[in-house]
Parts: C-alpha cells; sequence; structure tokens
C-alpha cells in the first residue's frame, strides 16, 4: 500500500539541512504514523540505520558499549555500514523507551559524533522521559507528529487540485462545495493513518470496522503501560470505556463515568492518559487579552486522539453518513472536536493545547469553543452550526475585549460582515467554512488586515 506523505517530512528536511542539528526525538501517540515517517525520509541518506530495541539483539548494543566511539562502530558493523559515510547516515532508534541507557547516550551523540544525524521515537515516551534522572536537557530537539489533518487527508486521496485552491484565500465560491463534501468524509473516517489507507484501498467506510477495533484495542491494552499501579489500571480501564460517551460536555473527576472513583484517583489517571496523547484534557482560560493562561480548577473538556475512532467507539458512523451537515452530530461537539484535532496537529516543535473560553456567572455564563492569539489580541472562534443562530457567547467575549474581531465557523461559505453585540459595540464577523480549519491563523491574519485596509 502506498506510503501517505505527512507535511511534517518538511520540519524533517530542515532539521537535516540545519548547521545547529541535534538529536531528534518524535513524539506522539502510538499508530500515528511515526515509524513509517521516518523510513520514508531516511531516503534522503546514503545509508540508514534501524534499531528496534523492542528486539533483544538491537537493545543489547546499548548495554554492551557504554562508550560512544565504540558504541557507533559497533552499530555501524553490525548493521553492515560504512562508517566512513557517518556524515552520510541516518541512524533511527524506535522504541527508544525500551532503554534508559539509549536515552541518556543522545546527549553523547551531540556532544561527540555531531555528525552522525540521529532521530529517536518510542511508543509511550512520554512515560519514559520523566523517569530519566540525566535526560539530556538542551542537548536533543523534538519533533511531534499527530494524526493526519485534513491536508494530508487531501493529499492521501491524490485531491492535489483541491489542495492548490485551498491554499488561496479567501477560498473561491466554486470550492466550497467540494471541499465540504471531502471535510465531510474526513469527519467521519478520522486521520489515523492506517484507516485512512484502507479507505483509500476499498473506498467503503463499512469494511473499515475490523481496523478501528484493532486500533482502539492496541490502546486499551496498553492500560498497563500507562498506569503507576493496579488501582490505576482500573480506572483507566473504565474511563477507556466511557469516556466518548462525554465528548458533548466539560467533566468532573468526582466519580466520573457513574462510578465511585474519587477525584483526585481520576484526575491522575486522566493525567497519564493525556501524557500519552489518547485522551486529552483542554482547559479553558477566562482570559480576553493575551497571554493564555489555562484555569485549572475549572472543569477541562475531553479531546481524544482522533475523531475517527471517537465516531466508531460511539457507533455513530452509519448515522453521521446519513447527514448532509455534520453541524449537529453528537449534540453539536463533534465539529469543535475536529476543529480542535486539526489545530493540535499543526504543533511541531513544540506542543501546546489550545484552550477554549469560559465566563461562569449565574446569570450570564458563556462558552467559546477556541480562542487564538493574534499580536496583542486574543480571537474568539465559535464554532456554530449553520448561517442561523444566536452568538450570545462570543457577543459576551467581544463586549469585554480590547478589539472588534471574531469567527465563527460553520457549515456555509466564507464572508466577512459587520455586526453589533447585545450591549451595542460594532465588530467584525469572519464566517469561516469548517474545512479551513489547518488554516485559521492564516484566516485570521488574512481577516484582520481586509477590514483595516481602507
Amino acid at each position: 500500500m502506498k506510503y501517505i506523505d505527512r507535511h511534517k517530512i518538511e520540519a524533517l528536511k530542515k532539521w537535516k539541512s540545519s548547521n545547529s542539528r541535534k538529536p531528534l526525538i518524535l513524539r506522539g501517540a502510538r499508530q500515528v504514523g511515526k515509524t513509517t515517517l521516518i523510513k520514508n525520509f531516511a531516503k534522503n541518506y546514503v545509508q540508514f540505520i534501524y534499531l528496534n530495541l523492542e528486539k533483544k539483539q538491537d537493545l543489547q548494543l546499548f548495554k554492551a558499549y557504554t562508550e560512544i566511539n565504540e558504541f557507533v562502530d559497533a552499530i555501524f558493523l553490525s548493521k553492515n555500514k560504512d562508517i566512513k559515510k557517518i556524515d552520510k547516515t541516518l541512524l533511527f532508534i524506535d522504541e527508544i523507551q525500551e532503554s534508559t541507557e539509549a536515552i541518556s547516550m543522545l546527549r553523547y551523540f551531540y556532544e561527540d559524533v555531531s555528525t552522525l544525524h540521529v532521530i529517536a521515537a518510542g511508543s509511550l515516551l512520554e512515560h519514559s522521559l520523566g523517569k530519566i534522572k540525566s535526560f539530556p536537557v538542551g542537548r536533543v530537539q523534538f519533533l511531534y507528529l499527530f494524526p493526519l489533518n485534513f491536508q494530508e487527508f487531501l493529499l492521501a486521496n491524490q485531491q492535489d487540485a483541491l489542495i492548490n485552491r485551498l491554499n488561496s484565500v479567501p477560498v473561491d465560491q466554486v470550492t466550497h462545495q467540494i471541499a465540504l463534501n471531502w471535510f465531510h468524509k474526513y469527519a467521519i473516517i478520522g486521520g489515523m493513518p492506517e484507516i485512512v489507507k484502507m479507505y483509500i484501498a476499498e473506498q467503503r467506510i463499512s469494511i473499515l470496522k475490523s481496523t478501528y477495533e484493532s486500533v482502539w484495542a492496541t490502546y486499551k491494552n496498553d492500560v498497563e503501560k500507562y498506569a503507576k499501579n493496579a488501582s490505576e489500571s482500573k480506572i483507566i480501564k473504565h474511563i477507556m470505556n466511557v469516556a466518548t460517551s462525554y465528548l458533548d460536555e466539560r467533566v468532573t473527576f468526582q466519580n466520573f463515568g457513574k462510578s465511585n472513583y474519587k477525584s483526585r484517583k481520576v484526575s491522575e489517571a486522566f493525567r497519564n492518559l493525556d501524557e500519552a496523547k489518547v485522551i486529552q484534557l483542554i482547559y479553558p482560560t477566562t482570559n480576553v487579552t493575551p497571554p493564555i493562561q489555562s484555569d485549572f480548577a475549572k472543569k477541562p473538556r475531553l479531546q481524544f486522539l482522533d475523531t475517527g475512532i471517537v465516531n466508531y467507539s460511539m457507533q455513530i458512523q452509519a448515522q453521521l453518513l446519513k447527514l448532509e451537515d455534520l453541524s449537529d452530530a453528537c449534540r453539536g461537539a463533534l465539529i469543535p472536536h475536529l476543529i480542535t484535532q486539526e489545530l493540535i496537529s499543526k504543533e511541531d516543535i513544540s506542543y501546546a493545547k489550545p484552550n477554549f473560553w469560559v465566563r461562569e456567572k449565574r446569570q450570564s455564563s458563556a462558552e467559546v469553543d477556541v480562542v487564538r492569539v493574534f499580536e496583542e489580541f486574543l480571537i474568539p472562534v465559535k464554532i456554530k452550526s449553520g448561517a442561523k443562530g444566536t452568538l450570545r457567547s462570543l457577543h459576551q467575549f467581544i463586549d469585554q475585549a480590547n478589539h472588534p474581531y471574531a469567527v465563527r465557523m460553520y457549515g456555509g461559505k466564507f464572508s466577512i460582515e459587520n455586526s453589533v453585540t447585545r450591549n451595542g459595540k460594532n465588530f467584525y464577523l469572519m464566517n469561516l467554512p469548517y474545512y479551513l480549519g489547518t488554516y485559521l491563523d492564516r484566516y485570521i491574519a488574512y481577516f484582520i488586515n481586509e477590514v483595516n485596509t481602507p
């Protein structure tokens, strides 16, 4: 089956050509395509050395050779590679979480063997990094990989003409319905590479059931790896079984999922799942100006690794196929979840989850789905069904904000309009189609420049 191109390949090429290159740690959840990405990237090198530390013979190399130059000599010899071409060689250490020695050794590649290009990756790496006493801080770089976003989904489906149209800002009216149809497919299928490959090969969503089950079962079977003890393992299993039912609401840890588990225990279990990127906690902010500060005293939302897996877990894919507009799916929660997933997918060298905004008062509570920083402004983004409907929460944000800019993402066409809050403040509203989630920051810049241009 053909390899699916990923946008992170460009970040890898920049890393390769950098004069200040350090060993790179590729981070991300299981089955998002880390190993496949690096094996494809290895085509840019004369030689490729692949070490999988789940294999005893590869793991043993890190135990047998503790001096860096001897170790490098040993891996070139054991893998039948020419050490004279060390500067044209990529060393990929997969499943590096299996060896604390391997993680610690990364610093010496940077300090003593800088000509060798080194990338490491691993499942559940986030848990292992915290246990390393001599972690090479400042001597490694990070790159994050996530499920395919909509742009990559189109790329995998060879929709090059549509991608080119979407790269032109603003999107034209002809493109709108075609892009919306493709986004509908993406919203149902999701972005897990194995599932997308299967869909491309078979062109039937119904045939994907066993693949979804395999992927989701793998995460469930990893519970013991996420958990610190048997008690936490039980709580994580419970969370994994019921969490998708809470897609459309903010969660309370105490007695989560109608259990008897206490808040502190559930909170710890969720944080381990968050580190593994399987189920993440998205906290709100109450700020209306930068910088964004997460309010950890308030209830979070749940963000799952991939919307397609959520759809499968909730058994709603057949229902979604019948809908012309997914705006109201899962009581309006599906599209906000997917757009948050899209924004997360754009992270590269650092990892910051998007925030939503809340105002919690007895008579006037409000919630805006996403806030984005643009220069000195914090821009509210409401993800709303249809062209109609109230924007009360957006109005409340704008009334407090130091600017007149707001965004509504919906199933309709692109437009910019003048509007007025209920309290009489004039503001500009950009109506943005759902399928432009990965372009959101680019459109915000265009929007503000457009309304301020005489």
